[in-house]
Parts: structure tokens; C-alpha cells; sequence
């Protein structure tokens, strides 16, 4: 899958936020003439670790996929769009490529302002769309993220685990663990039954087009 930094930093910030907001929240409900609780000594207790990954979780599950497969469709058009421009680039490049010798210089000079012109029309389009598509499916797994948040916390309580480590980024310094550890698929089975949400058709595989680094994908994330 396709690992968005921006997405991973909303993903970890939004989670962040949940657990770190919980006891604020409950300190400033308690009534101020409360007595203090005393304090619990800490102790060791046996590890049970588990691993996740988090950022791959939030795309795997049926309502990630619907998510990611709607901001796909809205930008279907755009996509086309810039298609067309990146053709209609390419014809101008190659009619001048094959123009006779004859050519008047300026002629030849005409053309290649005319290329130029909707050379950065087209980088500029692409760019923007690609920006705003990137934001929308933030947007839209950030939701996701929050709701199954909440899923990977209850599970990995149901199920005895004391510690939670997040193995999405590629930098993750676990070097190896237990196949047995990992509850990323686990947690989306869980979520899945909880969310409701049936799995969605596969989408149909877009025309070959000429490769372009900077037009939008329209396809849902995909694995590296």
C-alpha cells in the first residue's frame, strides 16, 4: 500500500489526540472539593506485546476502501481532464519534432511558446489536483482512523496485550517478532463486523494512459 506521510502523521496525530485529551477531560469534570486518589505505585507485570499496522489497517477495511474509492470517482473527470492536456502536448511536441527543415524560425518559435504555455497549464493542473486529491482522501480515511482507533484499543484490552507498537512507517525499529504478534489483519476483521460496511466491488481498471508522475491516481491506494 501506498504510504502517504501526510496521511501517517493525521493517522498518529489523530490518535494522539484522543488518548491524550481523555484524562483532561475527566480532571475537569471531577468536583474540585474531591479528595486526591492515592497514588498507585507502579509495577512490573508480564509483557504482552503486540504489532500493528495502523496505516495499512485504515486502508484495508471495508469502509477505508469505500472512502478511498469515493474520492477516486471525484476525481475521475479531472484526471481525464489532464489526460487529454498531456496528449494534446505530446501531438504539438511531435508535430514540431517533425516539421520540414523549411520551417520558418518564426514559426518554429510560435509553436514552442504555444507547447510551453500549456506545458505549465498542464504541471499546474496536475499539481492542484493532485494536492486536493491527496487532501480529500486524508479527509476521508482521518475518519476512519479515529473510529478504528477505538477498535485496535478494545481488542488489544480483550485480548491481554500491555503494550501496542505501531509498525506502519518503515523506519519502525522492531527488527522481528512472532508472526503471532501481528493483529493488524485481526483488528480490521473487528472492525468490519462492527462498522457495517460491506466490502466494495472491486473498481474497474482505468484505459492505459501515457505515464505521468504528477497527474492524481484514481485508483484506491495500492501496496509499494
Amino acid at each position: 500500500m501506498n504510504r502517504n506521510l501526510s496521511l501517517a502523521t493525521a493517522l498518529v496525530a489523530g490518535l494522539l489526540t484522543t488518548t491524550a485529551t481523555a484524562p483532561l477531560a475527566l480532571a475537569q469534570a471531577a468536583p474540585a472539593a474531591a479528595p486526591a486518589a492515592a497514588p498507585v505505585a507502579p509495577q512490573a507485570i508480564p509483557a504482552k506485546i503486540a504489532l500493528v499496522a495502523f496505516e495499512q489497517a485504515v486502508f484495508a477495511t471495508n469502509e477505508g476502501q469505500v472512502a478511498a474509492q469515493g474520492v477516486a470517482k471525484k476525481y475521475e473527470p479531472k484526471k481525464a481532464q489532464i489526460e487529454t492536456l498531456a496528449a494534446e502536448v505530446d501531438s504539438l511536441k511531435k508535430q514540431l519534432q517533425a516539421a520540414p527543415a523549411t520551417l520558418s524560425d518564426e514559426e518554429r518559435a510560435s509553436r514552442l511558446r504555444s507547447i510551453d504555455t500549456k506545458e505549465k497549464q498542464l504541471n499546474r493542473d496536475a499539481e492542484d489536483a493532485q494536492t486536493a486529491y491527496n487532501t480529500d482522501l486524508q479527509e476521508a480515511l482521518g475518519k476512519v482512523a479515529q473510529k478504528l482507533s477505538v477498535t485496535m484499543k478494545q481488542y488489544a484490552q480483550s485480548n491481554g496485550f500491555t503494550l501496542l507498537l505501531d509498525v506502519s512507517n518503515q523506519n519502525s525499529t522492531v527488527l522481528w517478532a512472532q508472526q503471532s504478534t501481528e493483529i493488524t489483519q485481526a483488528v480490521v476483521d473487528a472492525y468490519n463486523k462492527t462498522s457495517g460496511v460491506a466490502a466494495p466491488p472491486p473498481m474497474a481498471p482505468s484505459p492505459a494512459a501515457r505515464p505521468r508522475s504528477a497527474a492524481p491516481a484514481a485508483a484506491h491506494p495500492a501496496g509499494k
